[in-house]
This record gives C-alpha cells, sequence and structure tokens, in this order.
C-alpha cells in the first residue's frame, strides 16, 4: 500500500499569503514524479497557525527520490535573479509520516 507524507507547517498569520503564493508557483512540480500519487495543502481555519502539506506516495522510495531530487533542487534555488533565497514563510517545519492500512472512496452509483 501506499505511503502518506505530511509536513506540518507553523506559518504566522502574515505569511499565510506568501505561502500559499509559493505553492502556486510550484504547482505542478511533483506531479510527474515517479510514484507519486497525490498532493494538498490545507489551511488551518481555526485554533492553529498550522497548514498540512499533504502528499501521498507508491511507497518510502519513491518518496526519498523526490526528496533527493526534485524537492532538494526546488529549495535550493534562488528566489531572484541577484541568487538570493527568500525568507522561509514557515517558522517551523515537521514531518508526520504514515502507511496505508485502508482506504475507502465514494461508491459507484
Amino acid at each position: 500500500m501506499s505511503v502518506v507524507k505530511i509536513n506540518v507547517l507553523t506559518v504566522p498569520a502574515e505569511q499565510r499569503e506568501v505561502l500559499e503564493k509559493r505553492f502556486a508557483s510550484r504547482a505542478g512540480t511533483v506531479d510527474s514524479s515517479d510514484g507519486f500519487e497525490w498532493f494538498e495543502l490545507l489551511r488551518p481555519v481555526e485554533g492553529t497557525e498550522q497548514y498540512l502539506v499533504y502528499t501521498r506516495w507508491r511507497d518510502e522510495e519513491s518518496f526519498q527520490a523526490w526528496m533527493e531530487g526534485p524537492m532538494k533542487a526546488a529549495h535550493q534555488q534562488g528566489g531572484n535573479e541577484g541568487g538570493e533565497r527568500p525568507k522561509p514563510a514557515a517558522s517551523g517545519s515537521t514531518l508526520w509520516s504514515f502507511e496505508v492500512v485502508q482506504q475507502a472512496g465514494p461508491k459507484q452509483g
């Protein structure tokens, strides 16, 4: 079964728009990665500053290959032509890992 990686990003209110714009500008970059199955950026509604970045992968090896390749390259690139990296929008990050043991979808009617 698949593996799920949830990156928990602590994002102060004044940085929310910055974070969302950065993800929007990179939309599609993970989609073609071998083993990639799903992505969602989840915005907190109330009571927390934590965004959840949900990705689902065929297996752990696919996730690790993406981390060491395309993801690493994207995060090392400079933000402007001056080559200076933009300040992170998140003030903290934690990665949660899960194996999918059960799943269900809508019934086809």
